[in-house]
């Protein structure tokens, strides 16, 4: 299968696609059709296990790239830990994705892309430059500490990102290093683009992200997706799926899986007050926006880079948007109020995102009759945001002893001002 830019002047391989990550007409890759899944192995998802749907699906996008006994090696490796869907209340389920080593859904496509460039690079040289907005920093380095051959980049928004979070970013050492940017996660994210698309970086090094800019970030997010229909098809139901949405990578994975033949009846595009997508689905008019500070920090984004990916799928028409995706936003008082509610009413305890996701059902629920199955994905323990989520709830939350790790671990990392060319000099620099 070819792999094209959204910007249609650039068509490649799956492993180009993969080590470069950005296209060099600035546009991200897309394969050049959705596979389709046959309907023999729809119908069987709740007698698979999780590694043997992810291998299906992986191998219907990486075709023969990658000998299937290697590949299933990394997906066994990736996928090691549970991916519950656990019920709230009624017919609503939290899809907890928070149980890998960061604790955080991006371990899931970090832990896969790190694997694949780790087998395309075949041991060259190569710099991962990553921007992040709490959780893809951490999930990235875990997944690339000690690769040989591999350097990462983490850029974040200095005091926007909780204080563990900032902890899983910053005290790796090794071959990860930390870049603090005074500024805004869309900040960080625009200079990792000019970083990945500068002609002297890129013929100095080997560049590529690990951003959901990389489509090895998006193939591994949908098997999740076809998973909770393996747990939960037996209810007989429309599942319905409500995903918090920042940088839209999670969405955009999710329409991968139903356009391959899921048959998930609706998706919702929950946000925190960063509401392009919402406002671009009411109006027709796409306008990026300064991002604003939230207590959901990772949806805290002004220009969602996976916009131009939904764009390609539904060929830049928002009334085919509109089929597919309802999209509402949240204040964070909303959240707040939601997450005290959730604990009080069913004992389950929200993490700032997932509460933005419950949201998103409740209000879906309200202007629905139907009878379906909700789900929200809830992104990260709600130990990533005690600060916030003990403040709320009045009570202590209990730290799960891998993140308690990261605290007592001394940050490192260098600051920047929002400055493509400190920070390009700073590359160079680092390696003369």
């Amino acid at each position: 299968m070819k792999y094209i830019s959204t910007r249609k002047k650039e068509e490649t391989n799956i492993k180009t696609a993969i080590l470069k990550g950005l296209a060099d007409d600035g546009g991200l890759f897309m394969p050049e059709y959705i596979p389709q899944l046959e309907a023999e192995f729809l119908e069987n998802l709740p007698n698979l296990s999780l590694q043997e749907i992810g291998f299906k699906v992986a191998k219907e996008f990486l075709g023969e790239s990658i000998p299937n006994d290697n590949l299933k090696e990394i997906i066994d490796e990736v996928l090691n830990f549970e991916i519950p869907a656990v019920k709230i209340s009624g017919n609503i389920y939290s899809l907890e994705l928070f149980h890998g080593p960061t604790m955080a859904f991006k371990d899931v496509g970090a832990r896969f892309m790190a694997r694949m460039m780790a087998y395309f690079s075949e041991g060259k040289p190569m710099k991962v430059i990553a921007a992040t907005s709490g959780d893809t920093g951490s999930a990235v380095a875990s997944g690339f500490f000690n690769v040989t051959g591999i350097e990462v980049y983490i850029l974040y928004p200095k005091g926007k990102v909780s204080p563990l979070q900032e902890k899983q970013l910053t005290t790796w050492g090794g071959n990860i290093k930390a870049l603090e940017i005074d500024g805004t996660f869309d900040d960080c994210q625009a200079l990792a683009k000019q970083i990945l698309s500068d002609e002297e970086l890129n013929q100095k090094f080997t560049l590529t992200s690990a951003n959901s800019i990389n489509i090895a970030r998006l193939i591994p997010q949908s098997f999740y997706y076809f998973w909770t229909f393996s747990q939960l098809q037996k209810l007989g139901k429309p599942i319905v799926f409500s995903v918090p949405s920042g940088n839209f990578g999670n969405l955009t994975a999710g329409l991968f899986a139903k356009k391959m033949g899921l048959p998930i009846h609706q998706f919702i595009a929950s946000t925190n007050a960063n509401d392009v997508v919402p406002n671009y689905l009411e109006t027709g008019n796409y306008e990026a926006k300064p991002s604003k500070q939230t207590i959901s920090n990772a949806m805290d984004v002004g220009n969602p880079s996976n916009f131009e990916r939904m764009k390609s799928l539904f060929n830049d028409d928002v009334s085919e948007f509109k089929k597919e995706i309802e999209s509402y936003s949240f204040s964070d008082e909303e959240t707040k109020q939601t997450m005290i509610k959730v604990k009080n009413d069913f004992n389950y305890t929200l993490d700032p995102h997932g509460a933005v996701a419950y949201l998103g059902l409740e209000k879906y629920s309200e202007k629905s009759d139907e009878d379906f199955v909700g789900v929200l994905l809830e992104t990260a323990h709600p130990a990533k945001f005690v600060e916030v989520v003990e403040e709320v709830l009045k009570e202590k939350i209990e730290i799960p002893e891998k993140l308690e790790a990261f605290n007592k671990k001394e940050k490192q990392s260098v600051e920047f001002p929002t400055d493509f060319e400190l920070v390009k000099s700073y590359l160079l620099e680092e390696h003369q």
